[in-house]
């Protein structure tokens, strides 16, 4: 799922200042490699504007000329100054650094000295009392290089001259490979800042993190732009700090924790349906807990055969994980069911976030449960709900393709990416599985970690391996949008743990009890099997069957043995599928599978009925789950029957003699279809609601 949020801050101890209470981390990658790891979205855009820069940067030193300072050159700023005389030295084998300022009361600071690095000479210093004191060899040389700086008033205006300018050397310069050893130019960027903490955290010591960066970044020995000592002197000045943020971070987190502990159990005096669970630990400190609402309870009691565990947002200030159950109704809006904050993604925390799920919805397990690509939750998962189909959402595994692939691939990744693609469209095993071993031996990938991995997954999120599990329209991509918009309400910044649990009770109370519109649909055929399945189900059912109806009438048939028929596009000869009709029960069995995947009878199953001359659909082809009697909330009537015919006749009498009058000439076809077009993108930005009853509840993820 693609969302619009803050990268995590590279300098750890300055990150407190930064925070929103959610946002999505780096996640640790399933393949169990501890260099490897999710990027967040916002990454790839940061990767992108890093290398441009770094690649501006090469291309302007090595093309731009620093000239030689001189006596009477102006800059608007002494800072200005000393990055001009920095670049200078660079390019000609020496660094400098800040000397004497001298300030008046009127001017302020009306002079600055810039001088080598090696100017001057140390001062003594008096001998620790130790057997073996230490005697370093100072560089400085009384080396007279130097750049004056002096401020003048032009104008009104501040600016800076060079009043003196030396470049005189009584030391050798060094090489370009020499000079960016000096300290001056030794530094640390902040993405490797955040690198090396991450590591000296996981008890690697300096020496490996010094080799891990440069197997990371492809760089030789020694070839950093810093060494060893500056690594080690950055951990050491982070290290004090870092366990002070630590330490303020726990104390926040279960402070934050007991308030929302009250808040549960203050809710489950004032709401008899809410319910709540929490762990401890041996401090008696609370470490996990998850709620729902009585609602929830009465939306899963309808909708509970198909549901999504949302894990990939986690709460970088208390370094939790925010996991969110889904549900979709019968009108395709998603149903929040319950969530949870986990204070690790081990198999552990999510079989106790799971057993309570099933405790909260009174021991009934879904059918289908919908998750992001995890060992740990794969194991507890299989532990915990033996009988539930386990399905890895197909949109999260497209979303890691880049973070694994695009760097080993390079300019190969967008023809892999195609061919991927098209693999993930496959409805036959063998068919896969051929084309699976043709990609990874195309693309040289067969000892690829990555790949290990999908291939191992494979059953939970190619379509030909689950197409018998019901899913209920959960994997269309327009869910997953509806439920990307239902978390970014949820997770607006908050300032702690209560107010986000407010925001959430107010979100997704809302969300559950919207009520809906019901919408005319017009019939877009002249078969009765169309015009029965409209009086039964919902709006967004019917709109589902209906394109299934309309595509059934390309669609020829052959009569097989035992009442099987083989149904084939007029056009696509190898898309065809075996349909078993039998006729005392009335049922009808498509290879497909698509009745069995979603709940909505296929266009292979309706040719067949329409050849058995049937006017209607066996009510058996009717989940409950898609008719308007399982609605949440009462749908709103006010639409009624009569009018919608009314309009339907009146609209298709305009539309038709548009269509005459359109193709009278070319002129008058490009002006139809263009005004169309902006009628129809100007209708769909009309809210679908009443505007007084927009303007007085909070945002819907249905209505977005």
């Amino acid at each position: 799922m693609k969302k619009n949020v803050k990268e995590w801050s590279c300098s750890y101890y300055f990150y407190l200042q930064r925070l929103q209470l959610f946002d999505i981390w780096r996640q640790q990658c399933p393949c169990g490699d501890w260099k490897c790891y999710i990027k967040a979205d916002g990454d790839d855009h940061i990767a992108n504007v890093s290398q441009m820069t770094k690649s501006e940067t090469a291309s302007s030193s090595s093309q731009d000329v620093v000239f030689t300072p001189y006596v009477g050159q102006i800059f608007r700023s002494d800072d200005e100054a000393f990055e001009y005389y920095s670049n200078f030295a660079r390019k000609n084998g020496f660094s400098i650094r800040k000397a004497r300022s001298t300030e008046s009361q009127n001017l302020g600071i009306y002079r600055r000295d810039f001088v080598c690095y090696r100017s001057g000479f140390n001062q003594p210093r008096k001998k620790a009392n130790v057997e073996h004191p230490r005697d370093r060899k100072s560089v400085r040389c009384g080396c007279d290089a130097k750049l004056y700086l002096t401020k003048e008033i032009v104008d009104g205006v501040a600016q800076w001259y060079v009043s003196q300018f030396s470049n005189v050397h009584n030391h050798e310069l060094l090489e370009d490979d020499q000079v960016r050893l000096l300290p001056a130019y030794r530094k640390i960027q902040e993405a490797d800042q955040e690198r090396i903490l991450l590591l000296s955290k996981a008890g690697f010591p300096v020496n490996r993190i010094v080799k891990v960066l440069e197997l990371e970044k492809g760089v030789q020995p020694g070839q950093l732009p810093f060494i060893e000592k500056d690594v080690r002197n950055f951990v050491r000045t982070c290290k004090k700090t870092v366990q002070e943020n630590d330490a303020l971070i726990t104390e926040k987190r279960e402070n934050d924790l007991s308030e929302l502990l009250e808040a549960c159990k203050a809710s489950e005096q004032k709401d008899e349906g809410f319910v709540y669970s929490f762990t401890t630990d041996e401090n008696g400190r609370v470490e996990n807990i998850a709620w729902s609402y009585g609602h929830s309870l009465q939306a899963y009691s309808f909708f509970g055969d198909a549901v999504i565990f949302d894990t990939t947002y986690r709460s970088i200030t208390y370094n939790m994980l925010f996991g969110v159950w889904f549900g979709i109704d019968n009108h395709g809006n998603a149903l929040f069911l319950g969530c949870v904050l986990l204070q690790d993604e081990t198999s552990q925390s999510f079989s106790w976030a799971l057993q309570s799920f099933v405790r909260f919805m009174r021991g009934r397990q879904p059918q289908t449960i919908v998750t992001d690509i995890d060992s740990g939750l794969r194991d507890a998962i299989a532990s915990e709900m033996p009988t539930t189909k386990h399905v890895i959402c197909i949109w999260q595994v497209l979303s890691k393709l880049s973070s694994w692939f695009s760097l080993p691939l390079g300019l190969q990744y967008p023809d892999f990416k195609s061919e991927f693609d098209m693999l993930c469209r496959l409805e036959n095993v063998e068919d896969f599985e051929h084309q699976w071993n043709q990609l990874v031996a195309r693309f040289g990938l067969g000892s690829d970690k990555h790949i290990a991995l999908l291939l191992s997954y494979r059953a939970s999120w190619q379509i030909s391996y689950m197409r018998n599990f019901f899913l209920a329209r959960t994997m269309s991509i327009e869910y997953w949008k509806l439920v990307e918009t239902f978390m970014k309400n949820i997770l607006s910044p908050q300032s702690s743990l209560l107010l986000f649990f407010q925001q959430v009770g107010l979100v997704c109370n809302f969300g559950n009890h919207k009520k809906e519109k019901q919408l005319y649909m017009p019939a877009k055929t002249c078969l009765p099997l169309e015009e029965h399945a409209r009086s039964i189900l919902t709006p967004y059912a019917f709109n589902i069957m209906q394109h299934e109806v309309m595509l059934s009438m390309q669609y020829a048939i052959t009569e097989m043995a035992n009442s099987t028929y083989l149904v084939r596009h007029y056009k696509k000869m190898e898309a065809e599928c075996l349909v078993i009709w039998i006729h005392e029960d009335e049922q009808v069995h498509c290879s497909c599978k698509e009745f069995e995947h979603s709940g909505i009878l296929c266009r292979h199953s309706i040719r067949v009925l329409v050849s058995k001359n049937y006017f209607q659909v066996p009510e058996k082809y009717f989940p409950l789950r898609w008719r308007p009697e399982s609605s949440l909330a009462p749908l709103d009537d006010s639409f009624i029957q009569s009018s919608a015919n009314e309009y339907s006749q009146v609209f298709h009498a305009l539309s038709g003699s548009l269509y005459s009058e359109s193709f009278i000439s070319k002129q008058r076809f490009n002006y139809v279809n263009r005004e169309l077009k902006q009628l129809l993108e100007h209708v769909q930005k009309m809210p679908t609601v009443d505007e007084v009853a927009a303007s007085s509840a909070p945002i819907s993820v249905s209505e977005l």
